[in-house]
């Protein structure tokens, strides 16, 4: 994903590309002020039950039509487990108890609009399952019914799944 900024956020004078600190960064010829580019934190969340796992099929680009884990991006002042909750209701009407953290990831180039992805595995607590918000449908596999998955965190945690890593 490239990231752009043409003006000072600070006195609106148009940026000028410089090199500054090993990389070259939007600068402001005026005031000084440097853009620094935040990454996009997204979380995600490994449902399993009775040897299957839970996925969305994703309703809407990048990658509409492919499976995946819930998952979503973070807000700025969320906690990341609050956000891996969330993402699991919104997606899938069930509310899920965090259990424990399986991995990060640097996703930069995984056709996703994330830098980074914290994966967790949770279990179900209550709640209706239902496909929502960006999920055009929701549905349990077994190992040996696998769908084609988007993104490095769920095509890499479902293997662990497959192999019995997890």
């Amino acid at each position: 994903m490239t990231r752009i900024a043409h003006y000072c956020p600070v006195c609106g004078t148009p940026l000028e590309m410089q090199e500054h600190t090993g990389a070259l960064r939007p600068i402001c010829p005026q005031c000084d002020y440097i853009v620094y580019f935040d990454p996009k934190v997204a979380v995600a969340v490994c449902i399993l039950q009775d040897d299957r796992i839970l996925l969305i099929r994703r309703g809407r680009d990048p990658l509409r039509g492919l499976w995946a884990m819930p998952a979503g991006f973070m807000d700025y002042d969320e906690d990341p487990q609050a956000a891996a909750r969330r993402e699991a209701l919104e997606e899938t009407g069930l509310e899920v108890h965090i259990e424990r953290l399986l991995d990060v990831f640097h996703t930069p180039n995984d056709g996703g609009m994330a830098n980074i992805v914290i994966v967790y595995a949770a279990h179900i607590t209550s709640g209706t399952l239902e496909a929502a918000d960006d999920a055009d449908d929701v549905a349990w596999f077994s190992k040996t019914d696998a769908p084609e998955v988007a993104f490095l965190p769920s095509q890499t945690i479902i293997q662990r799944w497959l192999n019995g890593e997890l």
